[in-house]
């Protein structure tokens, strides 16, 4: 079987799972819910949350409840980013974005449920062997990540930083706290449920961080090619304030890093493999 039938096969068990998760009423709230994250999206977390766990040894039901919980707190993020007050976006994955179909309040609660959700799947998460070391670690390292020095301090960062405070060592941990903490944090979440080693847990987190940087850095790239898409100029991008060469240079080298850090480790993964290498198509639209 081809990486690429594998990591879909893995996508198809996260959306019938997330399906199931948010199919638990059929109130206004929960319509909001299932519409933020039943629209799309590649599920990226998820897949490297899961990839991650079957390189060290995890089956795919031990990790699912985690995996399920990132891509709810990702979701969530994107529900308050898309907010008038925040990036004020008025669509995502191609349809209005949340508060443009249900309305602010609804957006803001929306993303409040999705929040404690997540937390609420992972706790009834059921783990063979020690289950409340190995729980209770990794829903404190993706709050931890999530949090107020991960991604949220990310996007502290994010709308109140001027251009000129953004060298590009600040503008790096930046994307390593707003864009690169749930990624990183995704592939620790597989490894610990794996049992990896001190090492192992090392060479994963580095990993995750180089894929943060390049997966935020792609990004902007493709946010300044395309003509059509309106954003907030205020906010910081890359490649416009670094240009875009160097934006490509950097993009390559993260990757690269990224691939050398699982060959230096013996971590064997085609799949961590392979979606490390597609970010670097270009070619291919970015989503979320």
């Amino acid at each position: 079987m081809s990486v690429e039938e594998r990591l879909r096969q893995k996508k198809e068990a996260v959306e019938l799972e997330l399906e199931r998760i948010l199919s638990q009423e059929d109130s206004l709230l929960f319509r909001a819910m299932r519409y933020a994250v039943l629209s799309g999206g590649k599920r990226y977390r998820p897949l490297l949350a899961l990839s991650s766990g079957e390189c060290f040894g995890a089956s795919q039901e031990m990790v699912l409840p985690f995996a399920c919980g990132l891509e709810l707190i990702h979701n969530y993020s994107l529900v308050h980013d898309d907010l008038p007050s925040m990036d004020n976006d008025d669509s995502r994955r191609g349809q209005p974005s949340c508060h443009k179909a249900f309305g602010e309040d609804i957006a803001l609660l929306t993303g409040d449920s999705l929040l404690t959700l997540a937390f609420e799947v992972m706790s009834q998460a059921s783990l063979d062997g020690d289950p409340l070391e190995r729980k209770g670690w990794v829903i404190k390292e993706i709050s931890h990540f999530a949090g107020v020095k991960g991604m949220i301090g990310g996007q502290m960062m994010d709308v109140t930083l001027s251009p000129e405070e953004l060298t590009e060592e600040v503008f790096h941990d930046l994307i390593l706290k707003k864009t690169g903490a749930l990624i990183t944090v995704s592939v620790k979440t597989g490894a610990i449920l794996g049992g990896a080693g001190n090492s192992e847990l090392e060479a994963i987190v580095q990993y995750g961080r180089n894929i943060g940087l390049a997966f935020q850095i792609r990004d902007d790239i493709l946010d300044s090619a395309d003509e059509e898409e309106k954003r907030d100029v205020s906010r910081p991008n890359y490649a416009s304030l670094f240009g875009l060469e160097i934006a490509k240079n950097r993009l390559n080298n993260f990757i690269d890093s990224a691939l050398s850090t699982l060959e230096e480790a013996s971590l064997v993964s085609e799949e961590l493999h392979y979606l490390a290498s597609l970010l670097l198509n270009l070619e291919h639209r970015k989503g979320q």
